[in-house]
């Protein structure tokens, strides 16, 4: 798969079949629309293209209202690859790009750039300029520029509406078995191991400590049954999200990960955690040993924990 920015480039004999949207999380509504933009420009002869953004449109048209993102840019990448799909956009989304009328985004993107002959776009999809662009706006700029559009209808889990927006709330609310539904996958949180107070191995369960993107949403405070991946194997894990307040001072939010049964050094390893079950909330225990005593019993559910589990 190819990676592009601001620059496209493919073989100028092929036309492209374009995914358009913000794809965040990649959840059940977003596969839906890539395996059929896939499977259309399969049969088609075209070149699959999907054209979104590096950032949330919402941090630029809704500044005081941050929108956190369920997955990181290299995490979307990585995902899509697997897919089959031949070009991924990144557009940079600013001011400037927010102002295109919806009629310049087709004429100039679609057309001009992409040689699209295909639009794949889901049911409440939105662009342009005051986001007057829509399906029914896109399939009249079809029958004008010769390209077909095909519009992607809710997709639900049980009577609930597959969306970006409610699996953040899931998550936020610590509800990963729901997030998993709606998502197709368990939420992860990728990171690089970085350097603690190492108060966890003092009591003997060290733990990997990673700092999140900034922009990532994070689960609620609480201490969960995960799985951790490192260097392609996985790893049993109960990780604590939260400020430790028995052993920690201070405000600042940390993912803390005990790998069960893995020895070895990890600071500045990558390694991802990816969230089960929330176990409990976060509390502060009178002393240490209550403590101790709290992550044994923590680490045998983790272990008792039997379901079939879709990492990807």
């Amino acid at each position: 798969m190819d990676i592009f920015g601001n620059e496209f480039h493919i073989a100028d004999s092929k036309h492209c079949g374009v995914g358009l949207g913000n794809f965040d999380g990649l959840h059940r509504g977003h596969m839906a629309l890539i395996n059929t933009l896939i499977h259309e420009c399969h049969v088609n002869n075209l070149h699959s293209v999907i054209y979104t953004f590096k950032k949330h449109p919402e941090h630029i048209l809704r500044k005081e209202l941050f929108t956190p993102l369920i997955m990181t840019m290299d995490h979307k990448a990585m995902l899509l690859e697997k897919t089959g799909l031949e070009s991924l956009f990144f557009q940079e989304f600013n001011e400037e790009f927010s102002r295109i009328p919806a009629e310049s985004f087709v004429e100039e993107i679609l057309i001009n750039k992409l040689r699209t002959k295909l639009v794949v776009v889901g049911f409440n999809y939105r662009f342009g300029y005051m986001g007057k662009g829509d399906a029914e706006f896109l399939k009249k700029m079809g029958k004008k520029f010769g390209f077909k559009v095909i519009v992607i209808p809710p997709v639900k889990v049980g009577k609930e509406v597959v969306s970006s927006t409610l699996i953040r709330q899931y998550i936020m609310k610590g509800q990963m078995e729901k997030a998993f539904e709606l998502l197709g996958r368990y939420f992860s949180v990728p990171g690089k191991v970085v350097s603690g107070q190492k108060i966890g191995s003092k009591m003997g369960f060290p733990t990997a400590n990673i700092i999140p993107e900034k922009f990532l949403v994070i689960p609620a405070a609480g201490v969960y049954i995960t799985r951790t991946r490192y260097q392609g194997k996985w790893y049993d894990s109960v990780t604590n999200v939260g400020k430790s307040p028995t052993i920690k001072s201070g405000n600042e939010i940390t993912v803390e990960t005990h790998m069960i049964e893995f020895a070895g050094e990890l600071y500045g390893e990558d390694i991802e955690v990816f969230f089960l079950k929330k176990l409990r909330n976060e509390k502060q225990f009178r002393t240490r040993d209550e403590l101790i005593n709290q992550i044994k019993l923590d680490i045998e559910k983790a272990k008792m924990y039997k379901k079939h589990l879709c990492l990807g």
